[in-house]
């Protein structure tokens, strides 16, 4: 598969359509969401959905455009097109898995589910086709988990925010982790993108990345279990799992096959 540009090219042609999808279906679904949401008084997510809908709208969006690039890439065999397919894949694994979670949880159809596939199969086929040895591809798919979860821990926050005003502290701590959760979350697909790229500074990126999701999972995840909901909560797989990769990240043993897959010749 690798270097196979007939097969980008019409995984591509998938990516273009994928993206177009994401815009309908997000879009579809942006106004009937938030209504049930009001309609069963949960001013607090319809919020979350409100902005966190309209952010993944656009990146979904933009993706088709990316896609289309990468198109002309593999029709004109360019080595770079299996790259920024990636790039885009990725986004569509955030942009398709997301906006399933407030509709199921208000018993809706979860047609977005549909593009999560389609970008898992694109995001696959692009490491084949570039080539990209089985032990890195688990590397920044384990990465990609970590990208999703610190992403997830950014929304909450949109809709605690309005339910806490009689609690100035927490109120205040949900504005200011909403954004560090979200660069978090940039962080770990810039990690994914520089691995990818064989960049040196791959590392400390990951380092950053795993740090920013730690600084805001843990303060919301302890307080969210201890006092809330007296029970695991769902902020803690962002920050646990990034946790387990920064001293995944560190070990001489990563460094070195890290140093290996950028010696690799192209």
């Amino acid at each position: 598969m690798k270097n196979n540009y007939k097969l980008g090219a019409a995984l591509a042609i998938l990516g273009i359509a994928a993206g177009l999808l994401a815009f309908y279906l997000i879009a579809g679904q942006y106004n009937q969401v938030i209504s049930v949401k009001l309609a069963t008084d949960r001013m607090d997510e319809a919020m979350s959905v409100r902005i966190t809908y309209a952010v993944l709208g656009w990146l979904g969006t933009a993706t088709a455009a990316i896609w289309a690039a990468v198109l002309y890439g593999f029709l004109h065999n360019q080595k770079w097109s299996w790259f920024w397919g990636s790039v885009a894949s990725t986004i569509q694994l955030l942009v398709g898995f997301f906006p399933a979670i407030p509709a199921m949880d208000s018993h809706l159809p979860t047609p977005t589910l549909i593009v999560f596939g389609l970008a898992a199969i694109l995001w696959f086929g692009m490491l084949f086709i570039g080539g990209v040895e089985k032990r890195i591809i688990t590397l920044t798919f384990i990465a990609g988990l970590a990208y999703v979860l610190t992403f997830i821990d950014g929304v909450a926050p949109i809709a605690k925010f309005t339910t806490s005003h009689d609690n100035p502290f927490w109120n205040g701590m949900y504005v200011m982790t909403q954004q560090v959760s979200w660069w978090g979350a940039a962080a770990w697909a810039i990690f994914i993108f520089a691995v990818l790229k064989k960049k040196s500074w791959a590392i400390p990126v990951g380092v950053f990345a795993g740090s920013m999701s730690m600084l805001a999972g843990y303060p919301l995840g302890l307080y969210n279990a201890l006092v809330e909901v007296h029970r695991f909560s769902m902020f803690l797989p962002a920050p646990l799992l990034s946790t387990t990769l920064i001293v995944y990240l560190v070990l001489p043993g990563t460094r070195k096959m890290l140093e290996s897959w950028i010696l690799k010749p192209e």
